[in-house]
């Protein structure tokens, strides 16, 4: 038989499956010898549940003696019982009951061994109809239905391969299929079915031949599979090794949107894989995404582009390439349409996307033409009660506020108090962008005022409390400008209660982000003298000494401009050196990078105000470094190595005065 006749001949033999079907098939519920409805076909159907006549329609009755006659008919029969199955509706829950309980689906899956193509095609109609339902999908699984689904991929009727991709789309939506289909070599089968004429791709359906346009819809299907299949992070590994990235390319370009809409969902699924993210740009698909943003009349494959650029754009290349090709103002557009905002999933994807694009300096450019700022600031407004888009939108104004005029912007709009507000949430990666917008707000004085006045630095303590490393390190990085730029930051910090003993404890954090952090803002709470008293109460010096053995670049910067600050206070300086503070320090002025220079240095000039670091300081070596940093172009560099130089030249100086003094002194003695 002609593969592409077999779809047909099916519907023409149902259409004569009268002359097949026995006049005794006439479906009716059956009944006892009294008129009563019995439940039940016979007496080896095991495992059928007993039902009241009033909970069942006759439908249900219908649907169970066409799966009897899959049982028991010869094959015209179980062709005819399965084009009688179509008719019905499959996808409501009473029939598909009607056919789980009486054993139909392991009959269903049995077919598709058969070597009849009417009795394959029969099952699987019916089972890309049942598969709909998640139950039914697992069911599929654990029968072995997904093994059989991906040999029938072999079949060469393309009407069959059709029903077959379609079935696995379904059915794929569970784990334990997708694992399934990867251990059955089902990915690469269907990765092959990507492979067809581009030109066939680029033409409308109304003129292409019958046989054409099958083979655009194998493509259709096939590639609805793969889009199910590529939601397990292994799959979307096979599907690389199988040379799905430049057939998903050429599909992209495809005038049938049909064919499109899965491609963008699959590739939007894939690039959750790094490998994937430098494959799409590397194939040349971030032009033909930012062109599909504008397919206003299909929001899911918008939703799709938009998720795919904000999963892609932490690559500056990337970024450049969005820009480039004119994707930044669609992106903007649909932030600002009130109909985007009622699909909360293209609105998560839109301000995603409009965040990560925002990393690079030249697209906030861009931005601030379209007055972005703006706009995401009524989506604080509009969207409260979506986390997701609250946490994308926070993202973008954090990214945009790095620079200086949209802080007054901010400000202007009246989106300070909004973010404050959002501190109350408990979203976690909500609640890490806040803070960084909040710190790049509390740079401006007039924005800090306003800060102040919401009590938001209050809210940005609290949430040192928060379980998340990472809120916790954004927080703490958050107070350190809150703090420099608040009116009376002394008082302000001392009012919070319990608040520099919390701050203190995050030292014993094992997260060295989080440790760095907290570092840097108690570089900023010693420099009020009252506070620092308070936190040497509470153990600081012996918590920064006991982190100076770190390795890690950015705790080295933040603790030696702790260590810097906290020896203003009483005998700290002297108890950093009794503990074995100094030589460690010292080892950070061999580190390649300047910021640790910079702390280092400061924090080696405060300590050497006590004598014996001094001694210290120069056994370990310091004076080279020192007189290496005293010719940096950094003045404070400068100006640090050289206080700590003199420092050490003065307790020499006193040592050989000292050293020429004694021994006349000592003969007079002995006179």
């Amino acid at each position: 038989m002609n593969p592409r006749e077999s779809g047909e001949s099916l519907d023409n033999f149902a259409q004569d499956a009268g002359k097949y079907i026995p006049r005794e098939v006439v479906i009716e519920e059956p009944t006892d010898s009294e008129g009563s409805s019995v439940s039940g076909l016979s007496s080896d159907d095991e495992g059928h549940v007993e039902r009241p006549k009033t909970d069942i329609p006759p439908e249900y009755w219908h649907i169970q003696k066409l799966v009897k006659y899959l049982k028991t008919g010869n094959q015209t029969a179980t062709v005819v019982a399965l084009c009688c199955l179509k008719d019905h509706d499959l996808t409501t829950e009473i029939n598909q009951l009607a056919i789980q309980e009486i054993g139909g689906l392991e009959l269903l899956i049995n077919l598709l061994e058969t070597k009849d193509l009417k009795c394959k095609l029969g099952a699987l109609s019916v089972l890309a109809e049942l598969s709909q339902n998640q139950d039914i999908r697992r069911s599929i699984a654990n029968l072995g239905g997904v093994d059989l689904l991906v040999k029938n991929l072999k079949e060469p009727a393309r009407d069959l391969q059709i029903l077959v991709a379609e079935t696995i789309y379904n059915v794929a939506q569970v784990r334990k299929a997708r694992k399934q289909i990867r251990k059955c070599d089902g990915i690469p089968k269907l990765v092959d079915f990507l492979d067809i004429d581009e030109q066939y791709l680029k033409t409308p359906k109304e003129q292409l031949s019958k046989d054409e346009v099958e083979q655009v819809n194998i493509v259709q299907a096939a590639v609805k599979a793969l889009w199910s299949a590529s939601k397990s992070k292994k799959n979307i590994q096979v599907m690389m090794k199988s040379g799905s990235v430049p057939l998903l390319a050429r599909l992209l370009r495809s005038v049938h949107m049909e064919v499109v809409v899965p491609t963008m969902g699959t590739i939007s699924q894939c690039a959750n894989d790094p490998n994937y993210q430098l494959a799409i740009q590397t194939e040349g698909m971030i032009r033909d995404i930012v062109t599909h943003l504008y397919a206003g009349e299909f929001p899911d494959l918008r939703r799709y582009c938009a998720d795919t650029i904000f999963k892609c754009c932490e690559k500056t290349a990337t970024r450049d390439i969005v820009r480039q090709s004119g994707g930044l103002d669609p992106l903007v557009n649909m932030a600002s349409d009130s109909n985007t905002k009622e699909d909360k999933k293209l609105l998560a994807a839109v301000t995603g996307a409009i965040w990560k694009t925002a990393i690079s300096p030249e697209n906030v450019e861009r931005f601030d033409q379209l007055k972005t700022v703006e706009v995401l600031v009524k989506l604080l407004e509009n969207v409260e009660e979506n986390e997701e888009v609250l946490s994308n939108v926070v993202g973008a104004l954090g990214e945009c506020l790095k620079f200086e005029h949209n802080r007054a912007a901010l400000r202007r709009a009246e989106g300070i108090p909004h973010l404050v507000n959002l501190l109350n949430y408990t979203y976690s990666p909500l609640l890490e962008n806040v803070p960084m917008v909040l710190r790049e707000c509390a740079e401006d004085p007039e924005s800090m005022r306003i800060i102040e006045q919401l009590d938001g630095v209050r809210l940005i303590w609290s949430l040192l409390k928060n379980d998340s490393p990472r809120v916790q390190a954004n927080a703490a990085w958050s107070l350190v400008p809150c703090i420099r730029h608040a009116t009376d930051s002394g008082e302000m910090v001392r009012c919070f209660v319990g608040g520099l003993e919390l701050i203190v404890n995050l030292l014993k954090s094992p997260n060295s982000h989080v440790l760095a952090c907290v570092c840097a803002a108690i570089s900023e709470v010693a420099k009020d003298i009252e506070n620092l008293a308070v936190i040497t109460d509470h153990g600081v010096v012996p918590m920064l000494v006991n982190l100076v053995e770190t390795e890690d670049v950015e705790l080295r910067q933040h603790l030696a401009s702790a260590v810097a600050y906290c020896c203003a206070w009483g005998s700290n300086c002297k108890e950093f050196g009794r503990l074995g503070a100094i030589t460690p320090l010292v080892q950070y002025m061999a580190d390649g990078d300047a910021g640790v220079h910079r702390t280092t240095a400061l924090a080696l000039f405060h300590l050497s105000s006590n004598p014996f670091n001094c001694i210290t300081m120069h056994e370990s070596g310091v004076v080279p470094f020192l007189l290496k940093a005293v010719s940096s172009t950094d003045w404070k560099l400068q100006e640090a190595a050289a206080g700590c130089l003199a420092n050490i030249r003065k307790l020499a100086l006193e040592a050989e005065t000292c050293h020429l003094i004694r021994p006349e002194g000592s003969d007079n003695g002995n006179d």
